[in-house]
């Protein structure tokens, strides 16, 4: 055998051999490839769309905490001022309150004053005529010296 003709023989059949592999073998291996590629590039767009819209969901979301403590700082202020606002005016209405009742007081006290005053007058007025009585060793008629007895406890 000579080894030109075999080389001849394994270049016509290693030529064979490509034409088969490029007719039947690569294209499904190059579209196999191409999808692959194409599911590799579409899943990095979607990651870096992922990232985008996490950078923005996370923007959103600080930016809704932050109108959320400034709208919690807000209502504790407010329930603060109210509260201060109803101490103030349970102090308004107890010294309302008070000042009734001082008066309530002092309206009593000058009521029981001016009682225990016309009791006192009219004991100094029994204890005058029972003082003239003795004295005069006869009995003096009340109604006769009415005038004089109230005279005397009015400066009594």
């Amino acid at each position: 055998m000579n080894i030109n003709s075999t080389l001849i023989g394994q270049a016509i059949a290693f030529a064979i051999f490509v034409i088969f592999c490029m007719k039947f073998v690569w294209p499904p291996l190059i579209n196999a490839i191409n999808e692959r590629q194409k599911k590799i590039s579409d899943g990095l767009n979607a990651a870096e769309k992922a990232k985008a819209d996490l950078a923005s969901a996370e923007q959103e979301a600080q930016t809704e905490l932050n109108d959320a403590k400034a709208k919690a700082a807000s209502l504790i202020e407010q329930a603060n001022t109210r509260a201060n606002q109803m101490i103030e005016d349970a102090k308004v209405q107890a010294q309302d309150e008070a000042e009734r009742i001082r008066q309530q007081a002092h309206a009593s006290i000058d009521q029981e004053v001016n009682q225990a005053r016309e009791g006192l007058r009219a004991q100094v007025a029994d204890l005058a005529v029972q003082g003239a009585e003795k004295i005069l060793q006869d009995n003096v008629d009340a109604q006769k010296h009415a005038s004089m007895l109230d005279k005397l406890a009015a400066k009594l």
